[in-house]
């Protein structure tokens, strides 16, 4: 079952109350459906609970019956379809548009003034043209539709409400999208999905905790690649010196920290410094170890040059 089907169950469970949002819920799917022109309105979904939720919100929206309607328990593509003149008729003088003239259709925000109303137009737009994408794998939550005009329209109303979305043409359809989880929490819960948008939150924070632990690990690992650089530098410019004799010839406190180093190169300098009886400090052994490769460097190597 994909997140979309998931969020459009949710949306299903809510009770269709009101008259005016009934009509606007309804009035979001007909602008996003498969048809709906003065000729025809036709639905198609495949989810059976969406299915059982349009006969009661069309009754309720237009006091009508769908003409066509599929079979209960009917298995893939559910269709449903008016075809009578009078209905549509009345469905289209209801949207405030005018039944004798081609119906060229646009967002009529005059059935949109309410609060409630707003939000129950874009959850009828996202039964009919809506996706989302697991959250766990990407934020992406877009609505298709074939009409230009109502695209356009539906990005103004978003961008009133708070939820600047972007655009794009995609094989004939007008897509508005959002990418940023916290615009697709915000729209969900508009919609009636709060559980749906709680899905998109908590994915967002194992994410970002993921990435976290992540970057910790990353720094951790190269801090750790330069401290073994250092050990193994250091180690090296006490064995130079022990070759030739010079170590012994150190003061004490120097002897002391070239035997510590030789014998734990495995040591952070925090750990090193720790081990000294009485303790030293990290700054204090991180002296002694630049003195002690300092010196070092000025030991001729095998061919009589000094190291550079």
């Amino acid at each position: 079952m994909s997140f979309s089907y998931e969020v459009k169950n949710e949306l299903c469970r809510l009770e269709v109350q009101r008259h005016c949002c009934a009509r606007a819920e309804a009035y979001g799917i007909l602008l996003y459906c498969n048809t709906f022109n003065s000729g025809e309105v036709r639905i198609v979904t495949e989810n059976p609970n969406f299915a059982a939720r349009l006969p009661r919100l069309f009754q309720r929206a237009f006091r009508i019956q769908f003409d066509r309607r599929p079979e209960p328990d009917t298995p893939g593509k559910l269709v449903f379809q008016i075809t009578e003149p009078e209905k549509l008729d009345h469905i289209i003088d209801a949207l405030g548009y005018a039944p004798e003239q081609n119906l060229v259709l646009h967002i009529n925000f005059g059935l949109l003034e309410e609060e409630c109303c707003r939000g129950a137009f874009l959850r009828g737009v996202f039964f009919a043209g809506g996706s989302i994408t697991d959250p766990h794998k990407r934020y992406h939550l877009e609505l298709a539709t074939s009409h230009l005009q109502v695209s356009r329209e539906l990005d103004s109303l978003l961008r009133d409400n708070g939820f600047p979305p972007k655009s794009v043409n995609r094989n004939g359809s007008c897509i508005t999208y959002f990418k940023q989880s916290d615009q697709i929490e915000d729209f969900l819960t508009r919609i009636g999905a709060p559980v749906a948008a709680m899905h998109v939150m908590d994915a967002k924070m194992e994410k970002d905790l993921r990435n976290s632990v992540n970057r910790r690990l990353n720094c951790d690992n190269a801090n750790l690649d330069k401290a073994v650089d250092a050990a193994l530098e250091q180690i090296d410019a006490i064995r130079r010196l022990e070759r030739t004799g010079r170590l012994d010839k150190l003061p004490e406190r120097l002897r002391q920290t070239a035997a510590a180093r030789l014998k734990n190169p495995e040591l952070s300098l925090s750990e090193l410094a720790a081990g000294f009886t009485p303790a030293i400090t990290k700054s204090c052994l991180n002296h002694r170890l630049r003195k002690l490769m300092e010196l070092a460097r000025a030991v001729p190597s095998e061919d009589g040059e000094r190291e550079a």
